[in-house]
């Protein structure tokens, strides 16, 4: 920046001490000349482009989890196909909001809950897999359609309800573990 003698301040000098004025930084500043980049922006964009996408890959990972379901019908509940259903569950209840089927997240939530927290495998009752495995399935199946939504609400409660029931009782001697689980959250 190129500067003149007539656009400085003056000094005040007293006995003690100078006094400089407040500099006028305006004038140093250089004007913005590229837009102002905005990553929220960017990634909004970004994932509106991959958008087309989100279908495939949310069928993709209903594949996954029939797969899981089958190998635990096959299989029984072991440490292999218990770790599969849950991971499995867990890929969806992370990715089905961001895809844009938040109903299909909260009953992978829910599946999630039944798998981590029944602490006998084998007691976990498959019917209530089966159950939880379609309603994903379906959700996804019907995505787009009007008036799914609030059979997918009423579904997801209902499975809800009856998961957390089997979990209460599947832990009643551990008042421990299901305060953490029913409690409050401890982040509002």
């Amino acid at each position: 920046m190129a500067s003149s003698k007539d656009d400085k301040l003056p000094v005040v000098t007293y006995a003690d001490h100078e006094v400089m004025p407040p500099q006028p930084l305006r004038k140093a500043i250089m004007p913005e000349t590229e837009p102002h980049d905005d990553p929220i922006a960017r990634a909004e964009a970004a994932l509106a482009q991959l958008s087309s996408e989100f279908a495939g890959w949310m069928h993709s990972e209903c594949e996954h989890l029939e797969t899981a379901r089958q190998n635990v019908k096959r299989r029984g509940f072991n440490k292999t196909t218990h770790d599969e259903l849950f991971r499995t569950a867990h890929d969806i209840r992370g990715h089905a909001a961001t895809f844009g089927y938040p109903e299909a997240g909260s009953v992978a939530d829910s599946l999630c809950r039944l798998v981590e927290h029944t602490p006998d495998m084998a007691r976990i009752p498959i019917e209530l897999v089966d159950q939880h495995v379609d309603a994903v399935r379906a959700i996804v199946r019907d995505h787009g359609r009007v008036d799914r939504s609030p059979v997918a609400d009423a579904l997801t409660r209902r499975l809800r309800d009856v998961t957390d029931e089997f979990v209460r009782s599947e832990n009643s001697d551990r008042p421990d573990l299901l305060e953490g689980i029913f409690g409050p959250p401890l982040v509002p």
